[in-house]
This record gives structure tokens, C-alpha cells and sequence, in this order.
């Protein structure tokens, strides 16, 4: 009798995903990643700041930043070349801003009434504190996918 394979598509697809993370060969897919990334969080951040009608100027940078990063983000994907000059230099300016945002959402929780002595309070009501930070992440994957190595 013939051995029957146990070995299903999905399976063969989950190891060889699992070898290129373990080898470090993801550049491909962290930047498809980023690009996706990069997209969703500018769309959230759109709505967010739209709310507070973009009261400062700066709310507008993480939106365009998001456009930035996901059309590197599809060229790192596309290009071995892109992947290891757009992608980190977009990459790194949503980190930038991702981390400015942090200190600007930190300052406005401050000007509330109470200021941090309210924290709790200020916290809830006021910016997310920890919401710019997600964006820091996305570009934190694009800055981690030009140092990885192509899969095959």
C-alpha cells in the first residue's frame, strides 16, 4: 500500500513561513505588513483627529505619513532595492511622528483641567495616550523588514 501524505497545502505553506521567520528571510512579507499597516492606522488616525476637527495643524502629518508608508511598504514587497532604501526612510519618519505624537497626546492630557494629578480622569477623556504609539509600530515593522533577508 501506498503511504497517504498527512501533509495538507496549508500546512506545507504554515512551515515554510515558520523556516523564513526562523532564518530570517520575511523582507516580503513585513513590508506587505507595513503596507497594510500603514493604511489601517492612517484611516483610524483620519477619523480620530477628525473628531477633535484637526485642532492642530500636525494631526494632518500621521495621515499623509500613512499614504507614505504603505506605498513603500507594496515597493519593498515589489523590490529587494526599495525594501532597503524607501521602506526604512518612510519607516522611519512614521516612527518619528509616531513617537512625537506620543509626547503631543502626553502634553494635551497635562492641559486638561487637573492636569496629571487627574490622571485617571484626563487619561480616559482626553488624547489615547498610547494610540500614537501603534503608528511607532508600523514603523517599527518597516525598519525591522529592510534588515531581514528576502524569502525566495
Amino acid at each position: 500500500m501506498a503511504a497517504i501524505s498527512t501533509i495538507t497545502p496549508a500546512r506545507h505553506g504554515i512551515d515554510r513561513l515558520v523556516r523564513n521567520v526562523e532564518t530570517g528571510r520575511f523582507e516580503r512579507t513585513l513590508s506587505a505588513l507595513t503596507a497594510a499597516g500603514a493604511l489601517v492606522t492612517a484611516a483610524e488616525i483620519y477619523f480620530e483627529h477628525d473628531s477633535a476637527s484637526f485642532g492642530n495643524k500636525l494631526m494632518w502629518l500621521p495621515v499623509a505619513l500613512g499614504p507614505v508608508g504603505a506605498a513603500a511598504g507594496v515597493a519593498g514587497f515589489c523590490s529587494h532595492r526599495m525594501a532597503k532604501t524607501a521602506l526604512p526612510l518612510a519607516s522611519a519618519a512614521i516612527v518619528a511622528n509616531g513617537l512625537q505624537g506620543t509626547y503631543l497626546h502626553a502634553r494635551g492630557i497635562a492641559q486638561k483641567p487637573g492636569g496629571w494629578r487627574n490622571a485617571r480622569y484626563n487619561i480616559e477623556m482626553g488624547p489615547p495616550l498610547l494610540a500614537p504609539l501603534l503608528v511607532t509600530m508600523v514603523g517599527g515593522m518597516g525598519l525591522l523588514a529592510a534588515l531581514l533577508r528576502r524569502e525566495r
